[in-house]
């Protein structure tokens, strides 16, 4: 009896929370001038103007229909389209992956509760998610030495970790700063492990379409830094709805520099990104004159 009476108190508060809801968005204002994106409860949206509405169904005008009629029970949320988002009539959904290149980061961070899962070349796994809207804390596993290390009869991953801090200082311009820390089995198999780092800083100019990125970074080993550091010239332009070129260059502190260089294209979804690119240098192109495949992807969350 007692079950059954929580059940019942639970739908109840359900079906008052959905007739709030449901009323809520019967009376909602609607400017006939602007674009609107509505989202239902399936995930299905719809990218429109506002024609009428009753208290069942509320009308719109998309690009492709004259005329759609949506269920107001089944909508979960409104928003008005930034204009910069339409493009020609189009809606350019939001760039979902704004915080990465192919593996170093841009300024930009997380939003608040934000996160994504990207996975490289199906063995490097990794999760970000936002603490705050200015700091992230992120971290991976390798998947080669994770089962490596099973079949040992161990559980030794190399494994790593990714903090990250980032902030607004001007009209187009971020700035951030964060740490890379690695832990890899001491000979893959004995007990101990040898840790190293990275802390990096990196300035971005230009919005989340279109930016560049400089990043420097310090190697950390034993205590010591390394006196150069490592330098990491990034960009990427979005050239259609749902796809950009991305590339990344890094710059590693020899005698002179030694240059890997990186150029791809990145396909879009709303909350999914895939990279094809390839990695080259002079000593890659001898062998294989593109450069080595690179893919990878990134699931927004």
């Amino acid at each position: 009896m007692k079950n059954r009476l929580i059940t019942m108190l639970i739908a109840l508060l359900v079906s008052i929370g959905s007739a709030q809801a449901q009323e809520s968005f019967a009376k909602y204002e609607f400017n006939p001038e602007k674009t609107y994106i509505i989202e239902l409860q399936d995930g299905e949206q719809f990218v429109g103007h506002f024609l009428e509405s009753n208290e069942q169904y509320i009308i719109i005008q998309t690009n492709s229909l004259p005329r759609i009629e949506i269920p107001i029970q089944k909508i979960i949320s409104i928003e008005i389209v930034n204009p910069k988002n339409i493009k020609n009539g189009v809606y350019w959904f939001k760039n979902p992956n704004t915080t990465r290149y192919l593996f170093a980061p841009s300024a930009f961070t997380l939003k608040k509760g934000e996160g994504y899962y990207q996975n490289t070349y199906l063995a490097l796994n990794s999760f970000n998610i936002g603490v705050t809207d200015h700091i992230s804390i992120g971290g991976g596993v390798e998947l080669f030495s994770t089962f490596g290390s099973l079949a040992a009869g161990k559980f030794q991953p190399v494994f790593f970790i990714t903090p990250k801090i980032g902030y607004q200082v001007a009209d187009k311009v971020n700035v951030g700063a964060g740490i890379l820390y690695l832990s890899i089995p001491n000979d893959f198999g004995d007990s101990g492990r040898i840790g190293a780092g990275i802390v990096y800083g990196v300035g971005t100019y230009g919005t989340e379409e279109h930016n560049v990125s400089l990043g420097l970074g310090w190697g950390v080993a034993d205590g010591e830094m390394t006196s150069k550091p490592v330098i990491v010239l990034s960009g990427m332009t979005r050239i259609g709805q749902k796809t950009a070129l991305v590339s990344e260059n890094w710059f590693i502190p020899t005698d002179p520099y030694y240059g890997v260089y990186s150029y791809g294209i990145r396909f879009f979804g709303e909350k999914l990104t895939v990279d094809l690119a390839f990695l080259n240098n002079a000593d890659l192109a001898g062998a294989l004159i593109i450069g080595i495949p690179y893919v990878d992807f990134v699931v927004k969350f």
